[in-house]
């Protein structure tokens, strides 16, 4: 196909679905056309260049004009034949157009791989910070976990000091009521240490 200039700038590639960015494949394949036609149109440009350095006419030869006779007052003569020159047709400069053409392909892939690192870097960063947030957020939730955890320690040991204490406390009354009850039976009759000890019983359980 002819590929102009103006289909290179107009040229618009499909997004992806994915990823950011253009299709790969299509961007190679319009890249092989575009080098396709540079061939084409540098082959073209040798062609020519050829044909003009070795003389070659690359249209017919124009008609050959005969110029009239001059007129003579003493006597007439004839005029000679003036043949014109072949035209040789000038060759076709596309290498200006060539090279704006490869300058623009260049220019446009070039654009496409700066576009692309920039979109890969800005999703390296992003990657980057979320798994910095992420990092931050589990490591202050942990730290909320523990707190609760400290929390609910230091409120067990409490409940286990008091039920010591009331342990100590109980093991101390109940100690002291028998080494009461002992006294007692020592020193009284049979009779009246049942009754010692049933009063001193009810006065430990109040």
């Amino acid at each position: 196909m002819a590929l102009t200039p103006e289909d290179v700038v107009n040229k618009r590639f499909q997004s992806t679905k994915f990823r950011e960015g253009y299709d790969q494949d299509e961007v190679d394949d319009f890249l092989d056309e575009v080098v396709v036609e540079l061939r084409r149109l540098t082959a073209e440009n040798e062609e020519l260049k050829a044909r003009a350095g070795s003389g070659v006419p690359a249209e017919p030869a124009a008609a050959v004009e005969v110029a009239p006779a001059p007129e003579v007052v003493a006597e007439p003569v004839a005029a000679p034949v003036a043949v014109a020159a072949p035209v040789v047709a000038e060759p076709i400069d596309e290498t200006a157009g060539t090279t704006n053409l490869l300058q623009l392909a260049r220019r446009l892939h070039e654009e496409h791989v700066k576009e692309g690192a920039e979109k890969r870097d800005a999703l390296i960063a992003e990657g980057h910070a979320t798994a910095a947030r992420l990092v931050a957020e589990a490591e202050a939730k942990q730290r909320a976990q523990l707190t609760i955890l400290d929390q609910e320690r230091s409120v067990l040991e409490t409940k286990i000091d008091d039920l010591r204490t009331f342990e100590r406390e109980y093991r101390q009354k109940l100690k002291s009521y028998i080494e009461t009850q002992l006294h007692d039976l020592d020193a009284t009759s049979p009779v009246e240490s049942g009754n010692a000890s049933k009063s001193s019983f009810q006065s430990f359980g109040a």
